[in-house]
């Protein structure tokens, strides 16, 4: 007599199934979880993030015989001096231009909409609350010049004081982590370890030529604006250092606004920013950012806007400011494991044709 043997296919996706409908019913619960847990986690990765983007600056004080202690504490210095430079003296100055910003573009789209006979007048209202909104909010951190501390929410000031802090002892530890984790690694797999170099190597250039790129930018459209005597020079600057997270649409962004904006004012100010816009691409796209970036982080633009696409769709602008980190991982992992992935594919085909 056969016995009935029980079918664990059957069983497993009975299981998967159960599994499966519990983890929707309870969906509301682990929502909860998993938003205090990326909460809690979220200040110490972006210590880790502003650590690691660091070390290049303390391994090159390293290199000049500079102790890691005095290293770390000019570093420290000069982050801490450009932001109370910023709060100061840049803040303020930049929510006037902010609102001479928004009253510009408000003015352009009116002067459109009775040129040309467009009805812009819902996009108007629109635009002209939110930016009225946006003032408001700013200007309620805004004190005598400088920035109001004690308007700001309890909550953003410990997330900004946990990030620094936490960074410092990151920063400091840095070399061991990097030792401890390559020696980690190196006893699993030897092409493990080399791939964590690879994908090291690619995510401190991008790093450190991000921030170095920042700073240029900042003084860079700054004092161009400035010379050709753009009302919103300072901004505009600021405006093009922070579009540089979105490549490609960043800068396009900012020479937009800094057209509208000259626009309204007379037209010798907007040839005169026509001609900034078209030296500063040039200078940028042939100089600067082949002297920073150098020949690694090279990726075709299409593959760039793509993943800039698929980023903004899954994750709103939190995936575009992700998507070109992200598409250099994936890009890079690719590039390592090419021949492993061509082998693959030739083993997988050869066993397709011989079951045929």
């Amino acid at each position: 007599m056969i016995k009935n043997k029980p079918d664990f296919k059957l069983i497993n996706i009975a299981l998967i199934v159960v599994i499966v409908y519990l983890l929707y019913q309870t969906g509301n619960l682990w929502l909860g979880i998993t938003s205090k847990a990326i909460n809690i986690i979220s200040p110490f990765f972006f210590a880790f993030v502003l650590a690691y983007a660091l070390y290049p600056f303390l391994k090159y004080l390293e290199t000049k015989n500079i102790p890691k202690s005095i290293g770390v504490g000019l570093i420290l210095f000069v982050i801490l001096a450009v932001v109370a430079l910023v709060a100061v003296t840049a803040v303020p100055l930049l929510v006037d231009q902010l609102g001479n910003l928004f009253s510009s573009i408000i003015t352009f789209l009116k002067e459109m909409s009775v040129n040309h006979n467009i009805n812009l007048g819902e996009i108007q209202d629109t635009l002209n609350t939110s930016f009225n909104d946006i003032i408001a909010s700013i200007s309620k951190y805004i004190s005598n010049g400088a920035i109001n501390v004690v308007s700001a929410s309890v909550s953003y000031i410990s997330f900004i004081f946990i990030v620094f802090s936490v960074s410092i002892y990151f920063l400091i530890d840095m070399n061991k982590i990097r030792q401890w984790v390559h020696k980690f690694v190196s006893k699993k797999s030897r092409k493990a370890f080399l791939y964590i170099q690879r994908i090291d190597k690619e995510m401190q250039n991008y790093l450190s030529g991000f921030v170095k790129i920042l700073f240029i930018t900042i003084f860079e459209y700054g004092f161009a604006y400035f010379i050709i005597g753009h009302p919103n020079a300072i901004l505009l600057g600021f405006l093009a250092a922070i579009a540089g997270l979105v490549p490609y649409f960043g800068g396009i962004f900012v020479n937009i606004i800094a057209a509208i904006t000259a626009s309204v004012i007379s037209t010798s100010l907007l040839i005169k920013t026509g001609i900034v816009i078209m030296i500063l691409s040039a200078l940028d796209g042939y100089v600067i950012n082949p002297l920073v970036y150098g020949k690694t982080n090279q990726l075709h633009p299409v593959l760039v806007i793509f993943s800039i696409f698929i980023g903004g769709a899954l994750l709103g602008i939190g995936g575009i400011i992700l998507s070109l980190p992200l598409t250099i991982l994936i890009v890079a992992t690719i590039n390592y494991f090419k021949y492993d992935i061509k082998l693959f594919i030739k083993d997988m085909t050869g066993n397709i044709k011989g079951k045929e």
